[in-house]
């Protein structure tokens, strides 16, 4: 009989890993659940509930970090107590990483060790091609494979043009329009779910993710909650991350909401998800053009042709934005870069200015 854990992913690599810690007499273990202080883990013994060593705590606040659900740790087991001690965390395969919300400093890993990240939008009012792009930017940063999973399927009047817009935006990517409640495009979405591999829900709050979850498990294992009639979004149901085993071995992670998603040091996502825009750009005349109004822009020229949707080129330029300014934060030489850049233009438009008055 092969090991419990093997069932959550546990392989020959995580083996080979975890060999120092064996040497020691620990345990290895995968976060399924948190709540506050205590972690529920899988291990050979079963699930048990574990809390951090003080040692890992007074290591996490110095920049470790906490475990997060997926997870590898490695425990010091009390079976018997059915109780474990976390004492390290294993490195991360793949990491799906926010900026946590209302906090520039704070990195909060949504989830580890994902193969899958299902991005879910809902087919109804609410849909938003550019709040999808900032979940696409994040997958792609995670470095796990990105599927768009569209919800909400029987309540969309016209889901061709939603699929559409999704696809416009979502270059590369499957598009999977789903009804949790009618069954359809279930089996296709199921095909992105494998045994021992890890697929992770994310999406805003109420676009159906606990309702697809206790559909592909054949049973309520999630609470879930129904649609505000006067914005058509979704009542906030999930309150905390689960790692859920599904009846065909595979595993899906269901995530709380987000009603923001500020992105963080994911400039090589954003570049795999504006994959057309970047290639517009390495076609411009001079490679430090601003897209503005220099000669031989090809951007500008895609705008103007209707090649590129205005909006995709404003969301790609902010996005671009907001982590620049994040940048500057955490770099003082370009931050003061920056600063003198921004001196110089203004010291540029006075001078201009002077001269009209002079005219």
């Amino acid at each position: 009989m092969s090991p419990l854990i093997e069932d959550y992913g546990w392989s020959d690599a995580l083996q080979n890993d975890f060999a120092p810690h064996a040497a020691k007499g620990l345990t290895p273990g995968r976060v399924l659940v948190q709540q506050r202080s205590v972690y529920t883990v899988a291990t050979d013994f079963g699930e048990l509930a574990a809390q951090l060593s003080g040692r890992f705590m007074h290591e996490a606040g110095e920049g470790g970090g906490n475990p997060a659900v997926g997870d590898w740790v490695a425990l010091a087991a009390r079976p018997a107590e059915g109780a474990a001690t976390i004492q390290a965390l294993m490195p991360r395969r793949t990491a799906f990483v926010r900026k946590a919300a209302h906090s520039v400093e704070t990195t909060q890993v949504v989830a580890a060790n994902v193969d899958v990240a299902f991005l879910a939008a809902s087919m109804n009012a609410d849909f938003s091609a550019r709040r999808l792009e900032r979940y696409l930017a994040t997958a792609w940063q995670s470095r796990a494979q990105p599927v768009v999973v569209l919800t909400k399927l029987d309540l969309c009047d016209d889901p061709d043009a939603v699929i559409a817009e999704a696809e416009s935006v979502a270059i590369g990517v499957d598009v999977l329009a789903v009804s949790a409640v009618t069954g359809e495009g279930l089996e296709a979405l199921a095909t992105h779910l494998k045994p021992r591999e890890t697929a992770v829900l994310v999406g805003s709050s109420g676009v159906g993710k606990s309702t697809l979850v206790n559909a592909l498990a054949g049973a309520v294992l999630m609470d879930t909650g129904g649609i505000r009639e006067d914005d058509a979004r979704g009542r906030h149901t999930t309150t905390h991350r689960e790692l859920i085993r599904l009846p065909s071995g595979a595993l899906i992670l269901d995530t709380p909401g987000m009603r923001e998603l500020a992105l963080l040091d994911a400039d090589e996502g954003v570049d795999a998800t504006f994959d057309d825009i970047e290639a517009l750009t390495r076609e411009c005349r001079f490679s430090d053009c601003g897209h503005q109004s220099e000669p031989g822009c090809a951007v500008q020229a895609a705008l103007e042709a209707g090649d590129l949707d205005p909006g995709r080129w404003r969301s790609f330029a902010k996005l671009k934005r907001e982590l620049a300014h994040l940048d500057r934060r955490e770099d003082p030489v370009a931050r003061e870069a920056h600063r003198r850049r921004w001196i110089n233009i203004n010291r540029a438009a006075r001078a201009k200015s002077r001269m009209k008055e002079r005219w």
